[in-house]
């Protein structure tokens, strides 16, 4: 039977056991990944563009406007989605090194330093739940789990400064809010971490709802613990409102369905109002309470239907249909888990939640009176985490995160068990088992069993699947060479286009932020295009280069739809004669040609 411990919330044996963990899997990260660090390969496009803003931001934009002005500069820039939370400590740390080491170590440094540091506050924060609620080995276990855990990994790894690693420590500090003994402390904190966490990024908006079930269900339970939820609600409320005026001003006040803004604030305020009411009304009847949560949940989407009918279909309702075919619905990351290019990477995604899962049902058995109701709560949150993350893939992060915690309790019961084993061959049975828990791709990556590429038409699975292994689309060999070409648009596919941006002082008609959908489906038209019909886009809209690298997924989906296509011509070695070829002297992929006449 599991007992209620009574930790202090931090204590240094916990700092240093966490400390000599992060430090470890820091140093082996960056043993595996010197490479990626010497060659800037960032994992995903959107790390670039970050970049891109941050430098931005360092060069005198202004703090309140995350426009990219050099995509889809003829139509007068993009409006980004993106929080400017992400941006603060990157430039705080290339601000603090630059006069130090230059501008160009003050940034390597950053996209070093910041991923580990998120890692660090990641693993500190789920090794203090098993720290004060199961015990010392269980902390250091749960440190270990996120150490072997490829999707959490991939999120904190080195050079990843988009905003992933951040929705995981927000997820965790509403879990650490949760476990809180006083609802005045407890309720703001997880309030705050998912104000936090949707002014960051609006796709934790099902996980939020799933917190504040959370909240709703201990009113429910216990009448005096309603104060979790009106504090939870009043702390969405006001953070959101906070850091809305900090980020985002009061320039623009339009109404967005992939950002919080007024009218998603206006739902928040009328969710504190209503249960703020209800609290002083207590005793009500059951029935009565279960009417206000009614009330407060229909009138804020009420509200919000009223405001911005449009997103009723969600973020990316509104996507050009083209858009969506061949780009959206083609982001391998944000795909269900059983549509991912390989079984591994489905596996990663699953088994460690499920096992979570497993696990959390077991505290739950095992645990009495608060502690059980905590780990109910708990069980709750992530398993609407893994029905997310079966959904889009990309979630399965903060499912790992959060799963980590009882997963490390039953890797330490049956480890147990195993010790007390007499029979060798049971054991090795039983030690094998438990590394698969802990590493349930291995067998997968051993034998490079792989799931069958999908069979749509141009898909980018089935494209990827015969690709190079590497690409060799090395855009930063180029760079000088490409910045002494007179400033001007490129025609690129939209991956490598935050590359350009990054290398260059030129401007792109697209990258794959779907704000930019205009230039995104320019982008796509033009590449399926016949060559006589891309020269009439590219010269209406002034572009002076069209630059691509044949051994990439994109280009490559483009020529398989269209194989007499513009970018068909461009893989097979036959441009058109408005092209001039640009010598770049490079063992690149990469190819520019000039637009004549433009």
């Amino acid at each position: 039977m599991l007992l209620e411990r009574r930790r202090s919330p931090l204590s240094p044996a916990l700092l240093a056991q966490v400390g000599i963990g992060w430090a470890a899997l820091s140093g082996l990260l960056l043993i595996v990944g010197w490479s990626a660090i010497g060659g800037l390969k960032f994992p995903d496009p959107d790390d670039i563009m970050r970049l891109v803003q941050v430098r931005d931001l360092i060069a005198g934009q202004s703090w309140f406007d995350v426009s990219q002005y050099r995509v889809d500069s003829a139509n007068g820039g993009v409006p980004m989605h993106w929080s400017r939370l992400v941006d603060i400590p990157l430039v705080l740390v290339i601000m603090a090194l630059s006069p130090f080491v230059g501008m160009a170590n003050a940034e390597l440094a950053a996209i070093i330093i910041v991923p580990l540091f998120t890692l660090a506050i990641a693993m500190l924060l789920a090794a203090r739940i098993a720290w004060r609620l199961l015990g010392e080995d269980e902390a250091i276990m749960t440190c270990v789990a996120i150490a072997v855990s490829v999707p959490l990994l991939f999120q904190f790894g080195l050079l990843r400064i988009d905003h992933h690693g951040w929705q995981i420590v927000c997820a965790l500090t509403a879990m650490n809010g949760l476990m809180a003994r006083k609802a005045s402390t407890g309720g703001w904190v997880a309030g705050s971490a998912v104000a936090f966490w949707l002014t960051i990024s609006i796709e934790g908006l099902p996980l939020a709802a799933a917190v504040f079930g959370v909240l709703a269900l201990r009113w429910i339970r216990n009448r005096n613990e309603r104060d979790w939820l009106v504090r939870g609600m009043q702390a969405l409320a006001a953070v959101s409102a906070v850091l809305f005026l900090l980020t985002r001003g009061v320039g623009d006040l339009a109404t967005y369905c992939d950002a919080i803004g007024p009218a998603q604030i206006g739902m928040f305020c009328w969710g504190a109002l209503v249960f703020g009411v209800m609290s002083k009304a207590e005793p009500l009847p059951l029935p009565a309470i279960w009417l206000g949560f009614v009330v407060a949940a229909g009138g804020a989407i009420g509200l919000m239907l009223m405001a911005a009918p449009q997103c009723a279909g969600g973020g990316f309702a509104a996507l050009d249909p083209m858009v969506k075919y061949y780009w959206y619905d083609r982001v391998h990351e944000g795909l269900p888990i059983w549509q991912q290019l390989q079984l591994e990477a489905a596996l990663h995604y699953a088994v460690a939640p499920l096992i979570g899962i497993f696990a959390v049902l077991n505290l739950i058995s095992e645990s009495r009176d608060w502690l059980r109701r905590f780990w109910i709560d708990y069980a709750i949150v992530l398993i609407a985490a893994f029905a997310v993350s079966l959904l889009v893939a990309r979630a399965g992060a903060v499912a790992g995160a959060l799963a980590a915690v009882p997963l490390a309790w039953q890797i330490r019961k049956w480890l147990r068990a195993i010790r007390l084993m007499r029979a060798p061959t049971p054991r090795v049975i039983a030690t094998a088992g438990v590394a698969l828990a802990l590493l349930p791709a291995l067998p997968v990556m051993l034998f490079g069993w792989a799931m069958p590429a999908q069979a749509s038409l141009g898909g980018v699975a089935a494209l990827e699947a015969k690709a190079p292994k590497a690409s060799k689309c090395q855009i930063a060999e180029t760079s000088r060479l490409l910045r002494n070409l007179p400033a001007g648009e490129i025609f690129a596919p939209l991956d490598i286009a935050p590359r350009l941006l990054l290398e260059t002082d030129h401007s792109v008609i697209a990258t794959g932020h779907h704000r930019g959908q205009a230039g995104m489906k320019v982008v796509i038209e033009t590449s399926l295009a016949s060559a006589d019909d891309a020269r009439i886009a590219l010269s209406a809209r002034g572009t002076n280069y069209v630059a691509i690298c044949a051994d990439l997924g994109e280009p490559r989906m483009y020529a398989h739809i269209a194989p007499q296509g513009f970018v068909a011509n461009l893989i097979d070695g036959e441009p058109p004669e408005w092209l001039e070829p640009i010598e770049l002297n490079s063992n690149s992929s990469l190819k520019v040609w000039r637009v004549s006449g433009n």
